[in-house]
């Protein structure tokens, strides 16, 4: 069967590869799921790793098939499967445990190990083919209601962690009720972090280069938040009119931002970076006057990434909660469809050039 593939460590390796296709006895003690492939969301990692910035191929073999967001529908089930069926639609987690006490219990994305193992990123091949078999307990079930959000599911489910884990960590306070965040960036996770933060009920600024009237701009008012141009007003000018926020969340990869944000962060506040920066860029800060308000105002700085299976249920549920909220809305996030397997050039095209591809996704078949 094809498969979109690269050479790690090769840049602009992408390619069509020839691949087995799986099959339940892969897994052991019938607890496998076949899911036929019906789309996959690629973004800036796809293009990272086929500039080969990062990406590693499973032991035995020189390419790794890459796509991390999957959508599909489950063909067949091992006979201990207990949580879905055939017919059902799906995604799939993209972390796989390693030997570390947390990968033990369950909390894999959370690894204490320098090696880690990742569908269509790190050592494990991804889901841009057409069937992919796993365990059952990394296959998560999305309601048929929601079918026409497919690729946002992974995404999503690392938006939900990113706030999920803020609020987590703010127990330490016995009581915190934030009322002001801010997001950086207005790409998927951003647009999604929005979603989620409005679901809470919070004022919610998300901000990013553009001037408005845009897609991006259009997305956040639907979700009730407030877009704002940081070529028209910066953060700080920001700060003068809403206050110091009590949660930012950085969805931009920019570490100029990522480390700018730490000035503005109100007393007793969270930031959380799930952006990922791969250069070797230098900003100077203001370091003694971070640290000084830092200590003094309690505040807390986070990372996070991937998510796992609580995660991409959490993600789902805001999902259907932000449909019957703001119908119409999330779906305009998904605005540059491939189709099939054998067009992953224009796929990468798309990744590379185009500025305005919001969210790129592979059509790889029909239900």
């Amino acid at each position: 069967m094809k498969a979109v593939a690269v050479t790690p460590g090769t840049p602009d390796s992408v390619h069509l590869e020839e691949i087995e296709k799986p099959s339940l006895d892969q897994i052991p003690d019938g607890m496998g799921v076949l899911v036929r492939v019906l789309k996959v969301g690629v973004d800036a990692t796809d293009r990272e790793i086929n500039e080969a910035l990062y990406g590693n191929a499973p032991e035995g073999d020189s390419h790794l098939v890459i796509g991390h967001e999957s959508f599909g529908i489950v063909e067949a089930v091992g006979e201990n499967v207990k949580r879905v069926k055939p017919g059902d639609f799906v995604t799939a987690t993209v972390r796989r445990p390693g030997g570390s006490i947390y990968d033990l219990i369950g909390t894999n994305d959370m690894t204490s190990e320098e090696e880690y193992y990742e569908r269509g990123i790190n050592l494990r091949h991804g889901y841009l083919t057409e069937y992919f078999v796993d365990e059952e307990e990394y296959i998560v079930r999305v309601p048929q209601g929601l079918k026409h959000l497919h690729v946002l599911m992974e995404p999503m489910s690392c938006a939900a962690k990113a706030v999920h884990q803020a609020y987590e960590a703010q127990q330490r306070m016995k009581v915190w009720r934030p009322k002001v965040a801010y997001v950086l960036g207005a790409g998927q996770i951003g647009l999604l972090t929005t979603l989620v933060l409005k679901l809470r009920g919070l004022e919610v600024f998300t901000l990013a280069r553009g001037q408005a009237p845009n897609l991006k701009a259009e997305i956040v008012a639907g979700l009730e938040g407030t877009y704002v141009s940081t070529r028209e007003t910066s953060m700080g000018e920001l700060v003068k009119k809403t206050g110091k926020p009590d949660l930012i969340v950085d969805a931009t990869g920019s570490s100029r931002l990522a480390f700018e944000s730490m000035q503005h962060l109100g007393l007793n506040g969270v930031i959380v970076w799930t952006g990922i920066t791969g250069g070797d860029s230098k900003v100077e800060v203001p370091a003694d006057n971070i640290n000084l308000q830092w200590v003094l105002g309690n505040k807390l700085l986070l990372g996070s990434v991937n998510a796992n299976r609580t995660h991409f249920e959490m993600g789902i549920r805001d999902l259907a909660l932000g449909e019957m909220m703001f119908p119409g809305v999330l779906g305009k996030i998904l605005t540059n469809p491939v189709d099939g397997l054998d067009n992953y050039a224009e796929m990468m095209r798309l990744l590379v050039e185009d500025k305005d591809a919001l969210k790129v996704y592979v059509n790889v078949a029909e239900e």
